[in-house]
């Protein structure tokens, strides 16, 4: 090859990497800003560009809640038991993760009625609601945000930041139910954002935590003014505060959460 040959190739190179250069500068750095509403204290949020890289939306794809129409069908699915079970209006409709006592993720659909927080368990392979929580919105009294944290000692730790809902203030867990990774009597939920939130605009308002609190707080005042429950404090508090979940070896949680067991979630063929 001659030198004049080379060079020209050596110049093509070199224009084709700063073409590639330019392309991912396009996109704006993510901006973080506090999400206002009802005065309460909330979460932050970002904002992020739409789509994400070729990688990640490939990523959100194993999702089935990605799928077209899958989360559509959700929403039909739980208006028609709304509707059926209670006779109530579904006011909206959020897709979040719920982290149970043991650190445990699980893909869930919430639903706030006029009186009720329906917390759904919702098959995005087969389409249809497996399991689905009643917490009546007059016993809600207080909510908490802030970072999760552990036991100095845990080995089974998590980051980021959630929100936690408790439903009775005079209760507490017992030791059984603590130590029982399939308790139901737990007086809170605990949730925080799906791993989701940024591979469209539509998931990024539907998994928005901030948001989800100022409604979920709004229907709880609304609930609570017209039908009061006996015995309690009309009211709902919001607090800023650090969540602990009370866990210290988590070997159950690493193996679920590493593996995304919790999601409806596409694991690749099995055979030869």
């Amino acid at each position: 090859m001659s030198n004049s040959e080379h060079n020209q190739e050596f110049q093509m190179v070199e224009q084709m990497e700063e073409m590639g250069e330019r392309k991912a500068g396009n996109g704006k750095a993510p901006e973080s800003h506090p999400s206002g509403g009802m005065g309460s204290p909330s979460l932050t949020s970002e904002s992020t560009p739409f789509p994400n890289s070729y990688a990640n939306q490939y990523a959100m794809r194993k999702f089935f809640v990605t799928r077209p129409g899958a989360f559509d069908q959700a929403i039909e699915d739980l208006k028609i038991h709304v509707v059926k079970n209670s006779g109530e209006t579904a006011q909206s409709f959020w897709l979040l993760t719920e982290i149970d006592h043991w650190n445990n993720e699980k893909e869930r659909v919430v639903v706030i009625t006029d009186t009720t927080l329906l917390v759904c368990k919702y098959d995005f392979i087969m389409l249809s609601c497996v399991q689905v929580q009643r917490i009546p919105l007059s016993y809600i009294d207080r909510i908490c945000l802030g970072q999760f944290t552990f036991p100095e000692r845990s080995l089974d730790k998590r980051e980021g930041e959630g929100l936690r809902i408790y439903w009775d203030n005079l209760k507490e867990p017992s030791a059984l139910s603590r130590w029982n990774p399939w308790a139901t009597d737990i007086p809170y939920a605990t949730f925080t954002e799906h791993p989701v939130k940024n591979s469209t605009e539509r998931f990024s308002a539907i998994c928005q935590m901030s948001e989800f609190t100022t409604q979920l707080v709004r229907a709880i005042q609304t609930a609570q003014s017209k039908n009061p429950a006996p015995g309690k404090t009309s009211g709902v508090v919001v607090l800023n505060q650090p969540l602990l979940i009370n866990t210290y070896t988590g070997f159950m949680s690493f193996i679920g959460n590493r593996n995304k067991l919790g999601y409806s979630l596409a694991r690749g063929s099995v055979g030869f």
